[in-house]
């Protein structure tokens, strides 16, 4: 089978272009530029011995993509590509509903002209808003969003959601993401931000290497065992191997699925500090600052039904999520430049 990955060079595109060409599959990406190094995709062929085809475009373009579909027989589609940091998405609403709503909805009209009805999409916990109680579940209604990022994501789904019921032809699955952290084993690819690190584990690994002088946690008094936020920390590597499954469940099932991908247990600010230390023997300045409007106490999910439906679980902890990201950081100070 071939897929088709959207935004397949960056962080978790990669790991995943990694375990799919791993798993036998052939792998072509589609990706733009605007938030990734094609320097991934150079690694993602050495750390599997093997090729994949790649094409520098706009998912927005519909002539190009046209293209990529007719030059190719495309199986499935995994759809990553989007713009994604929430302080940037409250700044500039436009270009994320353009990028991530525009390019999607552009993505499932081409894919409907050249008949491949196939799709997994990257979606968030952000979707279940400040109003569901931990442990989130499938079966949560959609809460109120608190940024554009978590609006286009829940728009999207709300389009596949519509779109499966209008053809009974497209089989979707939905993946809920959490807090993807850590990097490949081998250190060759991992999570490389454009300029100041909007989340947790970037931010300390670069105040870790020297990078940054010290990491700012926003707030310490929530009703949480030491006041700091807690979340749900996933190794991008479970992450990446959820989508193989998910690909293969797709394949063999109609209509729109939603699954969570998370570990199913919280870690706060001040045990993430603590294992990165530990794991790297650096030390991680921190200073604390009033909370941040919009932050929850603590979020983490129920995975079940992905344990179940699809058979996947994560297997990784979070001693080798600190591991891997020290070795990603520590090996490469300025990312893929």
């Amino acid at each position: 089978m071939t897929i088709l990955t959207t935004g397949g060079c960056g962080y978790i595109g990669s790991h995943t272009c990694v375990e799919l060409l791993n798993a036998g599959y052939d792998v072509i990406v589609v990706d733009n530029h605007d938030n990734s190094s094609p320097e991934a995709l150079r690694r993602v062929r050495k750390i599997t011995g093997k090729d994949l085809k790649e094409y520098d475009i706009d998912i927005r373009d519909k002539e190009a993509l046209r293209k990529v579909f007719q030059e190719n027989k495309i199986d499935a589609v995994i759809h990553f590509a989007g713009s994604k940091a929430v302080g940037e998405s409250v700044k500039l609403p436009l270009k994320y509903y353009d990028n991530n709503i525009g390019g999607a909805v552009t993505l499932l009209e081409v894919m409907a002209e050249e008949g491949c009805k196939r799709l997994v999409f990257s979606s968030s916990a952000t979707v279940y808003g400040d109003l569901n109680p931990s442990p989130l579940n499938e079966e949560m209604p959609l809460g109120d969003t608190t940024n554009p990022y978590g609006a286009t994501k829940a728009m999207i789904e709300r389009i596949l959601k519509d779109l499966c019921i209008s053809d009974p032809d497209w089989s979707v699955v939905l993946l809920r993401y959490f807090n993807p952290i850590g990097a490949h084993a081998s250190g060759l690819i991992g999570e490389d931000p454009n300029g100041i690190p909007n989340n947790l584990m970037p931010y300390i690994s670069q105040v870790a290497v020297g990078k940054l002088p010290q990491l700012s946690v926003f707030g310490n008094d929530y009703d949480t065992p030491d006041g700091t936020g807690v979340r749900d920390y996933i190794h991008v590597v479970d992450l990446a191997r959820g989508h193989v499954k998910a690909v293969a469940y797709a394949a063999d099932h109609q209509g729109a699925e939603i699954f969570n991908l998370g570990t199913g247990r919280g870690y706060s600010v001040l045990e993430m500090v603590a294992a990165f230390e530990k794991a790297s023997g650096a030390k991680v300045p921190y200073a604390i600052k009033p909370r941040r409007e919009g932050d929850l106490a603590s979020v983490f999910s129920n995975p079940a039904k992905a344990r179940d439906v699809l058979g996947w679980q994560a297997e990784f902890g979070i001693e080798e999520m600190c591991r891997d990201a020290w070795n990603w950081q520590s090996h490469n100070l300025n990312g893929y430049k």
